[in-house]
């Protein structure tokens, strides 16, 4: 049962959240977050109080951001966002998505792609299992990727790259760097490394393997849902021309040279 107010402990809550909900006109979402408590509670609160519930003057809502800025044109950034959306990325009718495991540095980067691209924050969330979510909410966003080609669900429906992200050399460079630091590991061998892929698109997976080889690398052929990258020659001109925005792919890439088992 809610802790009975006296009225002075109820003016001052009834001023705290007419400021916070009409004032500042913040979501119930992100009082909930400011009161450190959960959103039912900021809901009951209102009637409590009350103070009339007013969803319809938020900005998102029905998940309408008035404050998403949607691309005008194509960029390396985007080749490189769309990239890691194929890989670790999901779209549902209202939200952009990308679920990272435990990739708490690459989420660091991915955040800041995604701010500098459409002009909002995203939101990040911890599960239990220590998985990080990073996301955005947006209908108008999610249409504009359905447009551009990709789909709610990646694998039933087959996706495959975008044509534009395939029109320039930087493009292609950027969306294959965008999947291999999702979908991508580096790995020890012994006598040297191996950059592999893996996605269970196998249109996505060719167009891979195709992009790589107008990019002047040897790719393997694709095995089962994998391709890989093992010659000398190829690791290091991927380090030196596609590089990682996954920092644990980068850091094992270093390591492992570093330690002697693979000379430039």
């Amino acid at each position: 049962m809610a802790k009975r107010w006296n009225k002075t402990e109820e003016h001052s809550k009834k001023k705290e959240l007419k400021r916070l909900y009409i004032k500042e006109n913040k979501t119930i979402d992100e009082i909930a977050e400011i009161l450190n408590i959960s959103e039912s509670s900021v809901y009951r609160r209102l009637l409590r109080l009350g103070i009339t519930p007013i969803p319809f003057k938020k900005q998102t809502y029905r998940n309408i951001n008035h404050n998403i800025i949607i691309p005008q044109k194509y960029s390396e950034d985007l080749a490189e966002f769309v990239g890691a959306l194929l890989g670790d990325g999901h779209i549902t009718p209202t939200q952009v998505t990308i679920t990272l495991g435990t990739k708490d540095k690459y989420a660091d980067h991915i955040s800041v792609l995604m701010e500098n691209l459409f002009g909002v924050k995203p939101k990040v969330a911890i599960c239990r299992n220590n998985e990080i979510i990073v996301y955005i909410g947006s209908t108008a966003l999610v249409r504009w990727f359905l447009k551009m080609g990709l789909v709610f669900n990646k694998v039933k429906e087959q996706v495959n790259i975008p044509p534009w992200c395939m029109s320039n050399k930087r493009y292609m460079q950027k969306v294959v760097r965008g999947l291999i630091d999702t979908d991508g590991s580096v790995y020890k061998l012994k006598y040297g490394i191996q950059i592999s892929f893996c996605n269970r698109s196998l249109p996505l997976s060719r167009s891979v393997r195709n992009l790589l080889v107008k990019l002047g690398f040897n790719p393997s052929r694709i095995s089962g849902y994998n391709l890989y990258l093992t010659r000398r020659s190829d690791l290091f001109k991927y380090f030196n021309e596609i590089g990682f925005g996954n920092k644990k792919h980068e850091e094992r890439f270093l390591e492992f040279a570093n330690n002697g088992r693979l000379v430039e």
